[in-house]
Protein backbone atom coordinates (compact mmCIF):
# COMPACT_ATOMS: atom_id res chain seq x y z
CA UNK A 1 0.00 0.00 0.00
CA UNK A 2 1.15 3.77 -0.47
CA UNK A 3 0.87 6.70 1.66
CA UNK A 4 1.53 9.95 0.80
CA UNK A 5 3.33 12.38 2.62
CA UNK A 6 0.54 15.37 2.71
CA UNK A 7 -1.59 13.18 4.42
CA UNK A 8 0.50 13.65 7.49
CA UNK A 9 0.04 17.59 7.25
CA UNK A 10 -1.33 18.85 10.37
CA UNK A 11 -3.00 21.91 8.66
CA UNK A 12 -5.26 22.17 5.56
CA UNK A 13 -4.73 24.69 2.77
CA UNK A 14 -6.92 27.05 4.27
CA UNK A 15 -5.76 26.77 8.12
CA UNK A 16 -2.34 26.35 7.11
CA UNK A 17 -2.39 30.27 6.07
CA UNK A 18 -4.51 31.16 8.97
CA UNK A 19 -1.77 29.36 11.64
CA UNK A 20 1.23 30.59 9.36
CA UNK A 21 -0.02 34.26 9.45
CA UNK A 22 -0.85 34.02 13.39
CA UNK A 23 3.01 32.99 13.34
CA UNK A 24 4.23 35.62 11.24
CA UNK A 25 2.27 38.33 14.10
CA UNK A 26 3.84 36.42 16.59
CA UNK A 27 7.21 37.11 15.06
CA UNK A 28 7.87 33.80 14.00
CA UNK A 29 8.46 34.26 10.52
CA UNK A 30 9.90 30.92 9.67
CA UNK A 31 7.22 28.68 10.36
CA UNK A 32 6.79 26.26 7.35
CA UNK A 33 5.40 22.31 6.68
CA UNK A 34 8.88 21.54 6.22
CA UNK A 35 9.03 21.31 10.43
CA UNK A 36 7.62 19.22 13.10
CA UNK A 37 4.78 22.04 14.20
CA UNK A 38 2.83 21.66 11.04
CA UNK A 39 3.17 17.91 10.44
CA UNK A 40 1.42 14.73 12.73
CA UNK A 41 5.02 13.22 13.15
CA UNK A 42 4.49 11.35 16.03
CA UNK A 43 1.63 9.70 14.14
CA UNK A 44 3.43 8.73 11.22
CA UNK A 45 6.10 7.22 13.70
CA UNK A 46 3.36 5.69 15.24
CA UNK A 47 1.53 4.38 11.70
CA UNK A 48 5.32 3.13 10.43
CA UNK A 49 5.68 0.75 14.00
CA UNK A 50 2.05 -0.23 13.54
CA UNK A 51 2.69 -1.50 9.98
CA UNK A 52 6.21 -3.24 10.66
CA UNK A 53 4.03 -5.12 13.10
CA UNK A 54 0.78 -6.46 11.94
CA UNK A 55 0.81 -4.66 8.29
CA UNK A 56 -1.97 -2.71 9.06
CA UNK A 57 -2.04 1.38 8.79
CA UNK A 58 -4.69 4.06 8.33
CA UNK A 59 -3.88 6.42 5.31
CA UNK A 60 -5.63 9.50 3.63
CA UNK A 61 -5.06 11.66 0.92
CA UNK A 62 -4.45 15.35 0.44
CA UNK A 63 -6.66 16.48 -2.44
CA UNK A 64 -4.42 19.14 -4.25
CA UNK A 65 -6.74 19.94 -7.33
CA UNK A 66 -10.01 20.22 -8.99
CA UNK A 67 -9.49 17.03 -10.48
CA UNK A 68 -8.50 15.08 -7.41
CA UNK A 69 -11.17 17.02 -5.70
CA UNK A 70 -13.98 15.85 -8.71
CA UNK A 71 -12.79 12.35 -8.30
CA UNK A 72 -12.54 12.30 -3.95
CA UNK A 73 -15.43 14.16 -3.34
CA UNK A 74 -13.48 16.13 -0.76
CA UNK A 75 -12.91 20.07 -1.80
CA UNK A 76 -9.74 20.42 -2.91
CA UNK A 77 -6.91 21.82 -0.64
CA UNK A 78 -8.56 19.59 2.21
CA UNK A 79 -8.07 15.86 3.37
CA UNK A 80 -10.10 12.76 3.33
CA UNK A 81 -11.18 10.93 5.98
CA UNK A 82 -8.60 8.49 7.17
CA UNK A 83 -9.09 4.88 6.29
CA UNK A 84 -8.15 1.64 7.06
CA UNK A 85 -7.17 -1.17 4.91
CA UNK A 86 -9.28 -3.93 4.45
CA UNK A 87 -6.38 -6.72 3.61
CA UNK A 88 -2.74 -7.11 5.02
CA UNK A 89 -0.06 -5.79 2.35
CA UNK A 90 3.81 -6.71 1.60
CA UNK A 91 4.78 -3.63 1.45
CA UNK A 92 4.50 -0.05 2.57
CA UNK A 93 5.30 2.91 0.01
CA UNK A 94 5.61 6.31 1.94
CA UNK A 95 6.17 9.23 -0.48
CA UNK A 96 7.25 12.54 1.20
CA UNK A 97 9.10 15.00 3.17
CA UNK A 98 9.65 13.32 6.90
CA UNK A 99 10.12 9.52 6.23
CA UNK A 100 13.63 9.35 7.67
CA UNK A 101 13.07 12.50 10.14
CA UNK A 102 14.39 12.16 13.71
CA UNK A 103 13.82 14.93 16.50
CA UNK A 104 13.79 15.18 20.26
CA UNK A 105 10.78 13.75 20.10
CA UNK A 106 9.99 11.10 17.28
CA UNK A 107 12.06 8.71 15.22
CA UNK A 108 10.37 7.72 12.15
CA UNK A 109 13.95 7.19 10.42
CA UNK A 110 14.18 3.63 13.06
CA UNK A 111 11.13 1.76 11.39
CA UNK A 112 11.57 1.70 7.16
CA UNK A 113 13.54 -0.85 6.45
CA UNK A 114 14.63 0.79 3.22
CA UNK A 115 14.90 4.68 2.46
CA UNK A 116 15.41 6.37 -0.50
CA UNK A 117 16.24 9.56 -0.76
CA UNK A 118 15.97 12.02 -4.09
CA UNK A 119 16.85 15.15 -4.45
CA UNK A 120 18.14 17.89 -7.16
CA UNK A 121 21.13 19.92 -5.63
CA UNK A 122 20.17 23.09 -4.40
CA UNK A 123 19.93 25.65 -6.97
CA UNK A 124 18.51 23.03 -9.34
CA UNK A 125 15.29 22.89 -6.72
CA UNK A 126 15.20 26.22 -6.35
CA UNK A 127 15.20 26.39 -10.30
CA UNK A 128 12.45 24.01 -10.43
CA UNK A 129 10.32 25.18 -7.77
CA UNK A 130 10.11 28.90 -9.13
CA UNK A 131 9.41 27.95 -12.88
CA UNK A 132 6.53 25.69 -11.03
CA UNK A 133 5.39 28.07 -8.66
CA UNK A 134 5.27 30.64 -11.31
CA UNK A 135 3.92 28.98 -14.64
CA UNK A 136 1.43 26.90 -12.44
CA UNK A 137 0.33 28.86 -9.77
CA UNK A 138 1.05 31.97 -11.10
CA UNK A 139 3.23 33.14 -7.76
CA UNK A 140 5.62 36.16 -8.46
CA UNK A 141 9.55 35.60 -8.74
CA UNK A 142 9.48 37.74 -5.32
CA UNK A 143 7.02 35.59 -3.47
CA UNK A 144 9.00 32.62 -4.27
CA UNK A 145 11.64 33.90 -2.76
CA UNK A 146 10.22 34.67 0.36
CA UNK A 147 8.41 31.17 0.48
CA UNK A 148 12.07 29.94 0.23
CA UNK A 149 13.36 32.31 3.13
CA UNK A 150 10.39 31.09 5.24
CA UNK A 151 11.47 27.47 4.85
CA UNK A 152 14.94 27.76 5.34
CA UNK A 153 15.01 26.84 8.86
CA UNK A 154 13.18 23.84 8.92
CA UNK A 155 14.66 23.16 5.67
CA UNK A 156 18.20 22.71 7.36
CA UNK A 157 17.10 21.52 10.29
CA UNK A 158 14.80 18.50 9.58
CA UNK A 159 14.66 17.81 5.60
CA UNK A 160 18.86 17.99 5.11
CA UNK A 161 19.63 15.73 8.26
CA UNK A 162 16.98 12.75 6.63
CA UNK A 163 19.70 12.52 3.45
CA UNK A 164 22.15 11.16 6.49
CA UNK A 165 19.72 8.56 7.56
CA UNK A 166 18.81 7.13 3.97
CA UNK A 167 20.43 4.20 2.85
CA UNK A 168 20.85 5.36 -1.18
CA UNK A 169 20.62 8.73 -2.36
CA UNK A 170 19.63 9.63 -5.66
CA UNK A 171 21.24 13.60 -6.21
CA UNK A 172 20.52 15.02 -9.18
CA UNK A 173 23.19 17.62 -10.38
CA UNK A 174 23.07 19.69 -13.69
CA UNK A 175 25.67 20.34 -16.06
CA UNK A 176 24.62 23.81 -17.32
CA UNK A 177 25.14 26.58 -15.58
CA UNK A 178 22.32 27.51 -12.21
CA UNK A 179 23.91 29.60 -10.80
CA UNK A 180 21.23 32.20 -10.38
CA UNK A 181 18.33 30.40 -10.43
CA UNK A 182 15.90 33.12 -9.98
CA UNK A 183 16.99 34.45 -13.86
CA UNK A 184 16.93 30.77 -14.61
CA UNK A 185 14.64 30.87 -18.39
CA UNK A 186 14.67 26.63 -18.38
CA UNK A 187 14.96 23.80 -16.53
CA UNK A 188 17.82 21.70 -16.76
CA UNK A 189 16.57 18.76 -18.87
CA UNK A 190 17.55 15.03 -17.61
CA UNK A 191 20.29 15.02 -20.52
CA UNK A 192 21.80 18.00 -19.21
CA UNK A 193 22.19 16.67 -15.75
CA UNK A 194 24.01 14.35 -14.04
CA UNK A 195 23.01 11.54 -10.86
CA UNK A 196 24.83 11.54 -8.11
CA UNK A 197 23.90 7.80 -6.44
CA UNK A 198 25.16 7.19 -3.25
CA UNK A 199 24.73 3.72 -0.41
CA UNK A 200 25.22 3.70 2.97
CA UNK A 201 26.43 0.98 3.19
CA UNK A 202 28.40 -0.10 -0.27
CA UNK A 203 28.86 -3.77 0.78
CA UNK A 204 27.36 -6.30 -1.58
CA UNK A 205 26.40 -4.02 -4.16
CA UNK A 206 27.88 -5.27 -7.59
CA UNK A 207 29.25 -1.91 -8.86
CA UNK A 208 30.79 -3.06 -11.98
CA UNK A 209 27.70 -4.48 -12.96
CA UNK A 210 26.04 -1.52 -12.63
CA UNK A 211 28.76 0.38 -14.48
CA UNK A 212 28.66 -2.13 -17.63
CA UNK A 213 24.77 -1.99 -17.29
CA UNK A 214 24.23 1.89 -17.83
CA UNK A 215 25.82 3.64 -20.18
CA UNK A 216 28.35 5.75 -20.02
CA UNK A 217 28.55 5.62 -15.63
CA UNK A 218 31.20 5.84 -13.15
CA UNK A 219 32.11 5.48 -9.73
CA UNK A 220 33.63 8.52 -8.02
CA UNK A 221 33.82 7.05 -4.72
CA UNK A 222 33.61 3.49 -2.71
CA UNK A 223 29.83 4.11 -2.35
CA UNK A 224 29.28 6.05 -5.16
CA UNK A 225 28.29 5.76 -8.98
CA UNK A 226 27.56 8.71 -11.31
CA UNK A 227 25.08 8.17 -14.10
CA UNK A 228 23.39 10.33 -17.11
CA UNK A 229 20.63 12.37 -15.93
CA UNK A 230 18.16 10.09 -18.46
CA UNK A 231 20.00 6.76 -16.99
CA UNK A 232 17.89 7.27 -13.65
CA UNK A 233 14.98 5.52 -14.49
CA UNK A 234 17.11 2.12 -15.42
CA UNK A 235 19.39 2.87 -12.66
CA UNK A 236 16.40 2.63 -10.28
CA UNK A 237 15.36 -0.26 -11.76
CA UNK A 238 18.37 -2.51 -11.42
CA UNK A 239 19.49 -1.26 -8.13
CA UNK A 240 16.28 -1.56 -6.03
CA UNK A 241 13.97 -4.23 -7.93
CA UNK A 242 15.71 -6.80 -6.06
CA UNK A 243 15.81 -5.07 -2.94
CA UNK A 244 12.21 -4.48 -3.02
CA UNK A 245 12.22 -8.28 -4.01
CA UNK A 246 13.94 -9.42 -1.24
CA UNK A 247 11.81 -7.41 1.96
CA UNK A 248 8.49 -9.00 0.20
CA UNK A 249 10.20 -12.64 0.69
CA UNK A 250 11.68 -11.67 4.30
CA UNK A 251 7.97 -10.31 5.02
CA UNK A 252 6.52 -12.89 3.70
CA UNK A 253 8.85 -15.66 5.82
CA UNK A 254 8.13 -13.60 8.98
Amino acid sequence: MAIEGDAFHRYDRVKMKEVMAREAQNDNLHFSHFGPQANLLDELEAEFKRYGETGYCRTRTYVHDQAEAESTGVPAGTFTDWIEPDDETDVLFYEGLHGAVVTDDVNVAQYPDLKIGVVPVINLEWTQKIHRDRDVRGYSTEAVMDTMLRRMPDYVHYICPQFSQTDINFQRVPMVDTSNPFVARWIPTPDESMVVIRFRDPHGIDFPYLVSMIHDSFMSRANSIVIPGGKLDIAMQLILTPMILKLTRLGRRD
